[in-house]
């Protein structure tokens, strides 16, 4: 079985920064792909932002320049700083890996953590 748990959430103020944690652990060979996601009230989850084994990233329009992804393999954990936060970014935020054990890949999601942003 394999667990992610997030941590980082909160209340954050308009220009301020923030930055999510999110951590596997469990039967694990690889994991190849870590990204962030987030859900909004009333509105559909979306991608943040993601990150390869290799390195490789890709951003969402409206976070380009705000945001930064970047792995720890030895850690198996994924960050996300968040700078000049907006209202707009007001959300739960979900990790999401693509780890692979044995000949298997699957997808695991964290549980979720609350980012507000607001003065």
């Amino acid at each position: 079985q394999v667990q992610l748990v997030e941590s980082g959430g909160g209340l954050v103020q308009p220009g301020g920064s923030l930055r999510l944690s999110c951590a596997a652990s469990g039967s694990i060979f690889s994991i190849n792909v870590m990204g962030w996601y987030r859900q909004a009230p009333g509105k559909q989850r979306e991608l943040v932002a993601r990150i390869t084994r290799n390195g490789t990233t890709n951003y969402a329009d409206s976070v380009k320049g705000r945001c930064t992804i970047s792995r720890d393999n030895a850690k198996r954990t994924v960050y996300l700083q968040i700078d000049s936060p907006k209202p707009e970014d007001t959300a739960v935020y979900y990790c999401n890996f693509l780890i692979q054990y044995r000949w298997k890949e699957s997808i695991y999601w964290g549980q979720g953590t609350q980012v507000t942003v607001s003065s």
